[in-house]
């Protein structure tokens, strides 16, 4: 199978390999044979995405969101759950309760690869387009006005990849087509910026940091209404698992990715 990804598409490849790796575990955190099945069947070589760094800082935001999901869905039985820049993200298959309808969200190229791995599921859609345009939106304000369910919004791995500007024009484009809803993003912070030709994984492609914030509040203060609820550092799982996790945590506590809570 042909891969003709653009260059922040492909870090969609590094959760797909170190998710599979982890499924061949003998006791995993996340199990994913979707992941499995797309390296084999696209014979990638995972070395480049799968170090010891990123294997658990995707392991524990994987374990996070995979929680934080369903918990909103626990609240919110029949949610409408957008997955913006969803790559080859499984997340549906984990957190199903039978009910919440889900839309995976990328752009063309992505969404060309991901219907060529992914089968069609029931209350599963996949939308082409990109997240800074509200073209995508009427798909998700029609299903919503069905059930008048809440309605849930993922940015993992995505805001690092924007502008400021370009985040506030994301949400934006949320509040104005939505009365009211909840995001939860993934936040890096300014010096993985500054110091991201280091970083174990993404340097081993074409992608590059745009913007890192120091707290979520800096992400809400970009919208009016927008509300910065909470967030958690990827260290909270990390450090449960290793040594260098527990290590990293201790003494670098403030460099490691957060997810963040929002509402309006």
């Amino acid at each position: 199978m042909n891969i003709n990804l653009g260059d922040v598409e492909t870090t969609a490849l590094i959760p797909v390999a170190i998710k599979a790796a982890e499924t061949l575990r003998k006791n995993p955190r996340v199990r994913d044979e979707i992941a499995v099945e797309m390296i084999k069947t696209l014979g990638i070589d995972t070395k480049p995405f799968d170090k010891f760094m990123s294997h658990e800082g995707v392991i524990a935001r994987t374990v996070m969101l995979d929680r934080m999901v369903k918990d909103f869905i626990e609240k919110n039985p029949s949610a409408v759950i957008v997955n913006m820049g969803a790559g080859f993200d499984n997340r549906f298959s984990r957190v199903d309760n039978g009910r919440v309808v889900w839309f995976d969200l990328d752009l063309p190229d992505s969404i060309e690869l991901r219907k060529k791995v992914f089968s069609e599921r029931a209350r599963v859609s996949m939308l082409s387009g990109s997240v800074l345009e509200d073209g995508w939106c009427a798909a998700v304000k029609a299903e919503i006005a069905k059930t008048n369910s809440k309605v849930l919004f993922l940015a993992e791995g995505l805001f690092m990849y924007f502008t400021l500007e370009e985040i506030k024009k994301l949400l934006s484009i949320l509040r104005t087509n939505f009365q009211n809803g909840t995001l939860i993003a993934e936040q890096n912070n300014p010096l993985m910026v500054k110091n991201q030709k280091y970083h174990d994984t993404v340097k081993n492609t074409k992608a590059v940091f745009k913007s890192g914030t120091w707290s979520g509040q800096e992400i809400a203060d970009l919208c009016q209404e927008i509300r910065f609820v909470e967030e958690h550092s990827f260290n909270e799982e990390m450090k449960k698992h290793s040594i260098r996790g527990w290590l990293f945590a201790k003494l670098l506590p403030k460099m490691n990715d957060r997810w963040a809570v929002f509402e309006w």
